[in-house]
C-alpha cells in the first residue's frame, strides 16, 4: 500500500509538472515581447546555421571593387578588400552568437551557484561570497576583461574565460536576494524536517523556485556577452583571423571612416542591436511571468 501511495505521489508530482510548463509556455507565447523577441533571435539562429543559404560570396575573398556602396549585386555593399558585407554579416553571426550564448551559460551558472549558496547558507559564508562579488563589481568589467585576454593570449577560450568570469557578479546578487526571501519559507523548512540535506535542499527547492529568475538573467546575459565580445575584437583583442561582427568593426574602424563607407560599420552594429533587443525583450518577458510585481 504504501509503494502503491508512493507511486501515485510520484505521478502526480509528474502531472503537476507538466501542467505548470504548460501554463508558463502559454503565459509566454501571450507575450507580445516575447513574441517579438522570439522571431527575432529565430531569424539570427537560421543564419547561424545555414549561412550558405543567404550568404552568395565568400566572407574572405574579394567579390566586387572595394569600398562599393550597397547595390543589386552587393546588398549592404564591400569592404576595404571588395570582400561582400553581407555575407560576413550572415558567417559572422554564428562565432558571436557561439561566444554570446556559451558566456552567457558559464556566467549565470557561476553567479546562480554563488547566489544560491550566500543566500541560503548565510553567516561567514555568505559574507565571503558577497566581499568577493563587490570586489568584482568595484572594478570595471571590460578592464578586467582586457587583462585576462592579454594574459591568456587572444583566443576563443580566453575570450569565453574573460567574460564569463568578470560578469557572474551582478547576477548572484540577483540570485541571492531572491534566496533570501525563501529560506525560511514554511516548504524549506517542511524540506528540513523530512531529512533533506542542505546541497539537496539548494539544488531542489531553492532552485525550483528561482529558475525563472536564473533563466531570465542568463538571457539578458547574452547580450552583455556579445557586446563585450565585440568590444574585445574592437580593440584588436579578438581573433582577427576569424569573421565575426565584432572583427568586423575592428576591421571598419580602421578603414570605414575615412573613405566614407558607412555601410560596412552600420551593418555589424544594427545586428548586434537587434539581438541584443530579442534577447532583452525575452529576458523582460520572463522576468514578468517570475515576479508577480511587476506584471502589468
Amino acid at each position: 500500500m504504501e509503494i502503491l501511495g508512493k507511486d501515485r505521489v510520484s505521478e502526480q508530482e509528474e502531472e503537476s509538472k507538466r501542467a505548470t510548463f504548460s501554463s508558463f509556455l502559454k503565459r509566454l507565447f501571450a507575450s507580445t515581447k516575447a513574441k517579438i523577441g522570439i522571431s527575432i533571435i529565430g531569424a539570427f539562429v537560421i543564419l547561424a546555421l545555414f549561412p550558405q543559404l543567404f550568404a552568395h560570396y565568400s566572407p574572405t575573398v574579394q567579390s566586387g571593387a572595394d569600398y562599393s556602396p550597397p547595390s543589386y549585386s552587393h546588398l549592404l555593399g564591400t569592404d576595404y578588400a571588395g570582400v561582400d558585407v553581407l555575407s560576413e554579416v550572415v558567417w559572422g553571426t554564428r562565432v558571436s552568437l557561439i561566444i554570446g550564448i556559451s558566456a552567457a551559460v558559464f556566467a549565470t551558472g557561476i553567479g546562480s551557484l554563488v547566489g544560491v549558496v550566500a543566500g541560503y547558507k548565510g553567516g561567514l559564508i555568505d559574507e565571503v561570497l558577497m566581499r568577493v562579488s563587490d570586489i568584482s563589481l568595484s572594478i570595471p568589467a571590460l578592464a578586467l576583461m582586457i587583462l585576462f585576454v592579454v594574459y591568456l593570449q587572444p583566443s576563443l577560450g580566453s575570450i569565453l574565460f574573460a567574460i564569463s568570469i568578470t560578469t557572474w557578479p551582478p547576477i548572484a546578487r540577483s540570485v541571492r536576494s531572491q534566496v533570501l526571501s525563501l529560506r525560511d519559507r514554511p516548504f524549506v523548512d517542511a524540506a528540513r524536517l523530512t531529512g533533506m540535506s542542505d546541497s539537496r535542499i539548494m539544488a531542489t527547492v531553492i532552485v525550483r523556485n528561482v529558475l525563472a529568475l536564473i533563466v531570465a538573467n542568463g538571457i539578458l546575459q547574452v547580450t552583455a556577452s556579445i557586446v563585450a565580445e565585440a568590444a574585445l575584437d574592437f580593440i584588436g583583442l579578438g581573433v582577427l583571423s576569424l569573421v565575426s561582427w565584432g572583427t568586423m568593426l575592428y576591421w571598419a574602424e580602421q578603414f570605414a571612416f575615412f573613405h566614407g563607407a558607412w555601410w560596412w560599420i552600420a551593418a555589424p552594429g544594427v545586428c548586434i542591436a537587434l539581438l541584443g533587443l530579442g534577447f532583452v525583450l525575452i529576458g523582460f518577458s520572463l522576468e514578468e511571468i517570475g515576479n508577480p510585481r511587476i506584471r502589468q
